[in-house]
């Protein structure tokens, strides 16, 4: 009777062996087969570009590291296998891939390969991100507000009392709303001055002035512009596009001295201004002539919208610049895209006039055939700028009053990738400079 139990227990024993051994092969085997989900970004097998980035974005906010595989297959993202990141992915629309720990890995070196062009970087933390616009405009106001919500990235709206508050310290990357930070009202007198959205708009900028202690438009838009400034030099991240990038340097350079005409501010401008323009207070221009006629809807030369010459939209196309990778990341990151290629839009400041940007500033986008930059990139202190010339990547000719674009038509819209290259941008952890 002895024996027999004994006998089994070792057959209960080795069948309980077989089982853990089974298990564990097993569960290695699961290990081995799917560790990581690869969101690819080219242009045959993503469905929805700009989702991806939003599911990226949330997968950080998981507390999950993301390493951004720049320049291959379009800027693909690699991230931890969980069911809830598969579960997320097919809820929003992106398309994924399972890969192995092996697939993996052999994907990695094969980046690190110093024949080509590629490099892998660690995205660490979501950053919190604010977008400096009037309480009132609607998301479909501003194309970064809009690719925003349709990606499903959180922002949060800030304007000039949170501004002048130093509310911007509590974020990691701010974008400049269509803003005319030089008290002109956007130059929208010639063709609006009787609209009574232009009207109210006016009295709503006079009243917030006074509201917050300044005597005029422009000197409290000049404040705001200081405090961006200071933003930026101390780490920040900043992105904006069209008007409120040209304007923004403009209202820097102006500091002390009145370039509104009366219908602006009330009192005529200081004679002979354009001598006084002090270029060294810009992030991105000099040597540019501003443009007095209160008539004209044109901040200064600047902007190439009057200069170009484009037969037709179809012909209107600008191109992006290639970066290495490994040794010049962050325009790398700023460019990744399914396509070099991409077509123009219009805006009130639409390009770049070369001949106005300074030489520290990078050029990562042009439109040959106009001689015009349209992506720009530059460092100021401790941060970082990106102003990117246009209204809106899928309205060609976007004007007062049009009806929004709806992104839903538009999921892989390469021109809308390049603003959310910028989002990601901050959550990259910075690596060693090489030597």
């Amino acid at each position: 009777m002895t024996t027999t139990y004994r006998s089994k227990y070792k057959i209960s024993t080795v069948k309980l062996r077989l089982t853990v051994t089974t298990f564990l092969v097993l569960l290695s085997l699961n290990f081995c087969m799917a560790s990581y989900i690869l969101i690819p970004m080219d242009a045959e097998t993503q469905e929805n570009h700009l989702k991806a980035y939003g599911l990226t974005y949330w997968v950080l906010e998981k507390e999950l590291k993301v390493k951004w595989l720049l320049n291959y297959r379009g800027g693909a993202f690699l991230m931890p296998d969980t069911e809830e990141v598969r579960r997320e992915c097919q809820i929003r629309g992106v398309s994924f891939e399972v890969l192995s720990d092996a697939k993996s890995e052999s994907i990695l070196a094969e980046i690190e390969s110093p024949s080509r062009n590629q490099d892998a970087v660690i995205l660490e933390k979501a950053p919190k991100i604010a977008v400096y616009s009037p309480k009132g405009n609607q998301p479909w106001d501003d194309a970064v507000t809009m690719v925003l919500t349709y990606a499903e990235i959180p922002y949060e709206t800030v304007y000039d009392e949170e501004v002048l508050s130093d509310e911007l310290l509590l974020y990691d990357w701010l974008h400049l709303h269509h803003e005319d930070f030089t008290g002109q009202y956007g130059k929208f007198y010639g063709a609006y001055r009787a609209t009574p959205w232009y009207i109210r708009e006016k009295q709503d900028a006079e009243a917030m002035a006074a509201k917050l202690g300044y005597e005029k438009v422009s000197q409290e838009k000049l404040a705001v512009a200081r405090k961006i400034r200071d933003y930026v030099v101390g780490g920040g991240f900043m992105f904006a596009m069209c008007s409120a990038t040209d304007s923004f340097d403009i209202a820097l350079s102006a500091d002390g001295v009145d370039i509104c005409e009366p219908m602006f501010d009330g009192d005529p401008s200081d004679a002979a201004y354009q001598s006084r323009i002090d270029f060294s207070n810009t992030f991105a221009f000099t040597d540019y002539m501003l443009e007095r006629n209160p008539m004209i809807y044109e901040f200064s030369s600047i902007d190439m919208t009057s200069k170009r010459s484009v037969v037709s939209r179809d012909t209107d196309y600008f191109t992006l610049m290639e970066f290495s990778a490994k040794w010049d990341p962050v325009p790398t990151m700023l460019c990744q895209n399914h396509t070099a290629i991409i077509k123009g839009f219009m805006g009130q400041t639409t390009a770049y006039d070369p001949n106005t940007i300074k030489p520290t500033v990078l050029i990562m986008a042009t439109n040959k055939v106009n001689g015009e930059a349209r992506y720009i990139h530059g460092i100021k202190g401790k941060g970082f700028f990106t102003f990117y010339g246009g209204h809106d990547p899928e309205d060609y000719q976007h004007r007062v009053g049009d009806p929004k674009t709806e992104l839903e038509l538009h999921p892989t819209s390469p021109g809308y990738r390049l603003i959310l290259n910028n989002v990601l941008f901050p959550a990259a952890r910075k690596k060693k400079q090489k030597t």
